[in-house]
């Protein structure tokens, strides 16, 4: 072998050698790295402490106001029943659910073409539904028209198959009955009231119900269970004061023989025979709680503790009553005086007088008025006795 042979075999044994090596390094390498990857799958499979995310007390709070009929104990059999359709229901529901009386809300589908729609089918088959919620209330708590009047404080009911930002048919406005020989009148006339505030046609649909269908569990308070959820509802409208209006078919005056019988002598000859009562000896002067003051005889609503205040007159001192048309002024001019007498409208009865002494800085007017002529509903009792539709004349918002 010669000298270049021999040079060529050490070459070449190097380069064996070389290879072998790397070879050998491949191989551990990838046993290594088989190891750390059966171990990382071994680690994502087993539980670990450390991946269990801690619990926590977050509570989302709910953007929406409270339910004023929270433990309010409804009787089913005194509930009465109406279906409103106001564009989506997630926020129809919530705000029906929140005006006081109102025993129970439930979302679905109203008046369309097939029976238990999904909400698939409404959205994409054309089955005619309308996205309704059903309302049961209690009639001795408010009536239809004050519900109607919440109604359509939060819809446009001049635009047809519309309202926010949800269209198609099934977001048309409504309003379905059961009892045509009660309801329909009343429905007519809040419609025809609603009409003065609009230039355009109402379009909202006023017809007898003929199915309704509950929706998915999933629909069912959406927006209590999602506070974030979307929701084209204006939840201020519950607390508009604007929108208040004392109804007076809603008050009768009793007989006279049932007035004497109802009646203290005090309040019988306040009331009826137009005496005064002593000024710091009665029963509402100093009052400071919170409610409404109404006309003792026929219960018609006249004032709210918001608008009382310490007059140093002895006698309960109001800057307004809650709807003037509530009040009857006359000229009075008994005593070598003229004065401005103040009586109930429904119940004529006598309340006392009105002066021009007021605070200034909140109309200047004074109403001067018996405790004998008035019952006061505390706020807590308002809803339960009949007087939550004016609520928003009390409560500070």
């Amino acid at each position: 072998m010669n000298k270049k042979q021999r040079r060529f075999d050490m070459k070449k044994r190097k380069n064996i050698i070389y290879i072998v090596g790397l070879i050998m390094i491949m191989v551990l390498l990838s046993v290594s790295c088989s190891n750390d990857l059966t171990d990382k799958a071994s680690e994502l499979a087993a539980p670990a402490a450390t991946a269990v995310p801690e619990k926590t007390n977050t509570v989302i709070e709910s953007r929406f106001p409270e339910n004023p009929n929270d433990g309010i104990v409804f009787i089913d059999e005194n509930l009465k029943t109406v279906w409103l359709a106001g564009g989506c229901f997630w926020g129809l529901e919530a705000y029906m659910d929140r005006v006081p009386g109102v025993a129970d809300v439930v979302s679905g589908y109203a008046n369309g073409k097939t029976e238990n729609p999904t909400y698939e089918d409404v959205v994409y088959q054309g089955t005619g539904h309308a996205e309704t919620v059903e309302v049961k209330y209690d009639p001795s708590m408010i009536s239809l028209d004050e519900l109607l009047n919440y109604f359509f404080r939060v819809i446009n009911p001049t635009i047809l198959n519309q309202q926010g930002a949800d269209i198609g048919s099934q977001y048309r406005t409504g309003i379905y009955y059961s009892d045509e020989a009660v309801e329909l009148a009343v429905i007519e006339k809040a419609v025809e009231t609603e009409q003065k505030d609009h230039r355009a046609m109402i379009v909202t649909e006023v017809l007898p119900l003929v199915h309704f269908f509950p929706a998915e569990e999933r629909h069912q308070d959406f927006l209590d269970k999602n506070p974030t959820g979307y929701c084209h509802i204006d939840f201020d409208k519950l607390y508009e004061v604007e929108s208040i209006v004392v109804d007076p078919d809603k008050y009768v005056r009793p007989s006279d023989i049932e007035r004497k019988a109802m009646l203290t002598d005090q309040q019988y000859n306040v009331t009826q025979m137009d005496e005064t009562e002593y000024a710091f000896e009665n029963e509402f002067h100093d009052n400071h709680e919170s409610g409404i003051y109404v006309d003792i005889v026929t219960g018609e609503p006249l004032f709210s503790s918001k608008d009382k205040y310490d007059s140093g007159c002895g006698w309960p001192s109001f800057v307004k009553p809650i709807d003037i048309e509530s009040i009857i002024f006359l000229q009075d001019e008994s005593y070598g005086m003229i004065r401005t007498e103040v009586r109930s409208r429904v119940g004529n009865s006598h309340l006392g007088h009105v002066f021009t002494d007021g605070p200034a800085d909140r109309g200047g007017l004074r109403y001067c008025i018996n405790s004998a002529s008035l019952r006061f509903i505390h706020l807590e009792n308002m809803v339960e006795k009949g007087y939550g539709f004016f609520l928003p004349v009390v409560l500070e918002y």
